[in-house]
Protein backbone atom coordinates (compact mmCIF):
# COMPACT_ATOMS: atom_id res chain seq x y z
CA UNK A 1 0.00 0.00 0.00
CA UNK A 2 1.17 3.83 -0.71
CA UNK A 3 0.68 6.00 1.87
CA UNK A 4 -2.02 8.50 1.60
CA UNK A 5 0.34 11.16 2.73
CA UNK A 6 3.11 10.35 0.09
CA UNK A 7 0.32 10.16 -2.83
CA UNK A 8 -0.97 13.72 -1.66
CA UNK A 9 2.28 15.27 -1.34
CA UNK A 10 3.30 14.01 -4.86
CA UNK A 11 0.31 15.57 -6.13
CA UNK A 12 0.77 18.72 -5.11
CA UNK A 13 4.83 18.75 -5.78
CA UNK A 14 4.04 17.48 -9.38
CA UNK A 15 1.42 20.09 -9.74
CA UNK A 16 3.28 22.97 -8.51
CA UNK A 17 6.22 21.83 -11.10
CA UNK A 18 4.08 21.31 -13.75
CA UNK A 19 2.79 24.80 -13.84
CA UNK A 20 6.31 26.09 -13.14
CA UNK A 21 7.77 24.15 -16.17
CA UNK A 22 4.84 25.01 -18.64
CA UNK A 23 5.38 28.77 -17.25
CA UNK A 24 8.94 28.59 -17.43
CA UNK A 25 10.31 25.69 -19.51
CA UNK A 26 12.61 24.62 -16.57
CA UNK A 27 12.49 22.56 -13.35
CA UNK A 28 14.84 24.01 -10.10
CA UNK A 29 17.40 21.49 -9.31
CA UNK A 30 16.00 22.36 -5.45
CA UNK A 31 13.52 19.75 -6.31
CA UNK A 32 16.11 17.06 -5.86
CA UNK A 33 16.89 18.19 -2.73
CA UNK A 34 13.61 18.40 -1.89
CA UNK A 35 12.61 14.86 -2.83
CA UNK A 36 15.86 13.45 -1.29
CA UNK A 37 15.43 14.80 1.80
CA UNK A 38 11.71 13.23 2.13
CA UNK A 39 13.00 10.28 1.02
CA UNK A 40 14.79 9.94 3.99
CA UNK A 41 12.09 11.02 6.47
CA UNK A 42 10.09 8.34 4.86
CA UNK A 43 12.98 5.47 5.24
CA UNK A 44 12.05 6.61 9.07
CA UNK A 45 8.54 6.87 8.85
CA UNK A 46 7.64 3.57 6.65
CA UNK A 47 10.49 1.66 6.74
CA UNK A 48 8.66 -1.48 5.32
CA UNK A 49 7.80 0.27 2.57
CA UNK A 50 11.14 2.86 1.38
CA UNK A 51 14.27 0.74 1.94
CA UNK A 52 17.49 1.45 0.81
CA UNK A 53 18.64 -0.79 -1.92
CA UNK A 54 19.86 -1.29 -5.23
CA UNK A 55 16.46 -2.10 -6.87
CA UNK A 56 15.39 1.41 -6.23
CA UNK A 57 18.26 2.94 -8.29
CA UNK A 58 16.68 1.01 -11.18
CA UNK A 59 14.35 3.71 -12.41
CA UNK A 60 16.21 6.85 -11.28
CA UNK A 61 19.63 5.30 -12.70
CA UNK A 62 17.41 4.77 -15.73
CA UNK A 63 16.04 8.32 -16.39
CA UNK A 64 19.25 9.65 -16.34
CA UNK A 65 20.75 7.58 -18.75
CA UNK A 66 18.15 7.89 -21.05
CA UNK A 67 17.05 11.56 -20.22
CA UNK A 68 21.35 12.01 -20.79
CA UNK A 69 20.46 10.73 -24.37
CA UNK A 70 17.14 12.24 -25.02
CA UNK A 71 18.87 15.98 -23.80
CA UNK A 72 21.96 15.27 -26.22
CA UNK A 73 19.63 14.75 -29.17
CA UNK A 74 17.28 17.77 -28.08
CA UNK A 75 14.35 16.26 -27.31
CA UNK A 76 14.26 16.34 -23.72
CA UNK A 77 15.24 18.70 -21.12
CA UNK A 78 17.96 17.75 -18.61
CA UNK A 79 15.98 19.18 -15.82
CA UNK A 80 13.15 16.97 -16.47
CA UNK A 81 15.20 13.43 -16.30
CA UNK A 82 17.05 14.49 -12.92
CA UNK A 83 13.20 15.64 -11.45
CA UNK A 84 11.88 11.80 -12.58
CA UNK A 85 15.05 10.17 -11.75
CA UNK A 86 14.32 12.29 -7.77
CA UNK A 87 10.61 11.21 -7.87
CA UNK A 88 11.16 7.33 -8.37
CA UNK A 89 12.60 7.24 -4.99
CA UNK A 90 9.26 8.79 -3.51
CA UNK A 91 7.08 5.61 -5.57
CA UNK A 92 7.42 2.60 -3.31
CA UNK A 93 9.54 0.31 -5.02
CA UNK A 94 6.38 -2.13 -6.03
CA UNK A 95 4.61 0.50 -7.99
CA UNK A 96 7.80 1.97 -10.07
CA UNK A 97 6.51 -0.59 -12.87
CA UNK A 98 3.15 0.46 -12.60
CA UNK A 99 3.89 4.27 -12.40
CA UNK A 100 5.87 3.91 -15.84
CA UNK A 101 3.51 2.71 -17.68
CA UNK A 102 1.14 5.29 -16.87
CA UNK A 103 4.39 7.52 -17.99
CA UNK A 104 4.49 5.98 -21.02
CA UNK A 105 1.30 5.61 -22.18
CA UNK A 106 0.78 9.48 -21.18
CA UNK A 107 3.97 10.38 -22.83
CA UNK A 108 2.68 8.52 -26.01
CA UNK A 109 -0.62 9.98 -26.16
CA UNK A 110 0.44 13.78 -25.68
CA UNK A 111 3.38 13.55 -27.93
CA UNK A 112 1.79 11.82 -30.77
CA UNK A 113 -1.17 14.64 -29.92
CA UNK A 114 1.04 17.55 -30.25
CA UNK A 115 2.86 16.15 -33.17
CA UNK A 116 -0.48 15.70 -34.99
CA UNK A 117 -1.68 19.27 -34.05
CA UNK A 118 1.49 20.60 -34.74
CA UNK A 119 1.74 18.91 -38.63
CA UNK A 120 -2.19 19.92 -38.68
CA UNK A 121 -1.27 23.26 -38.43
CA UNK A 122 1.75 22.99 -40.35
CA UNK A 123 0.54 21.13 -43.25
CA UNK A 124 0.73 23.51 -46.06
CA UNK A 125 4.25 24.63 -45.14
CA UNK A 126 5.69 21.09 -44.55
CA UNK A 127 4.15 20.30 -48.04
CA UNK A 128 6.50 23.04 -49.17
CA UNK A 129 9.59 22.29 -47.95
CA UNK A 130 8.96 18.55 -48.94
CA UNK A 131 8.82 19.83 -52.50
CA UNK A 132 12.10 22.18 -51.97
CA UNK A 133 13.78 19.17 -50.05
CA UNK A 134 14.32 21.28 -47.12
CA UNK A 135 14.98 18.92 -44.40
CA UNK A 136 16.25 21.24 -41.92
CA UNK A 137 13.24 23.45 -42.27
CA UNK A 138 10.84 19.96 -41.95
CA UNK A 139 12.82 19.11 -38.83
CA UNK A 140 12.79 23.20 -37.02
CA UNK A 141 8.79 22.55 -37.28
CA UNK A 142 8.82 19.05 -35.34
CA UNK A 143 11.93 19.78 -33.38
CA UNK A 144 10.36 21.89 -30.76
CA UNK A 145 10.28 20.14 -27.03
CA UNK A 146 7.30 20.38 -25.02
CA UNK A 147 7.18 20.66 -21.27
CA UNK A 148 7.24 17.22 -19.54
CA UNK A 149 6.10 17.86 -16.10
CA UNK A 150 2.56 18.02 -16.98
CA UNK A 151 2.82 15.08 -18.97
CA UNK A 152 4.12 13.46 -15.57
CA UNK A 153 1.22 15.21 -13.24
CA UNK A 154 -1.37 13.55 -15.62
CA UNK A 155 0.07 10.28 -15.57
CA UNK A 156 0.70 10.25 -11.85
CA UNK A 157 -2.97 11.43 -11.77
CA UNK A 158 -4.39 8.83 -13.94
CA UNK A 159 -2.09 6.23 -11.66
CA UNK A 160 -3.95 7.25 -9.35
CA UNK A 161 -7.15 7.10 -10.11
CA UNK A 162 -6.87 3.67 -11.75
CA UNK A 163 -5.08 2.61 -8.44
CA UNK A 164 -7.20 3.89 -5.47
CA UNK A 165 -7.63 0.22 -4.07
CA UNK A 166 -3.75 0.21 -3.07
CA UNK A 167 -3.93 4.40 -2.00
CA UNK A 168 -6.43 3.66 0.71
CA UNK A 169 -9.42 5.92 -0.75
Amino acid sequence: MMPMMVFIFLSIQLLVVAYVDFKTTKISNIWLLINFIFFCVLTIVYPKIYIWNFGLLLFPLAFLVVGFGLFVLNIMGGGDSKYLASLYFLIPLRFQDSVFLYLLYTTVIVGSSLLLFNALKNFDNIVLLIRIGDIKGIKKIFGKKFTYAPVIFIAWMWFGWQNHSVLGY
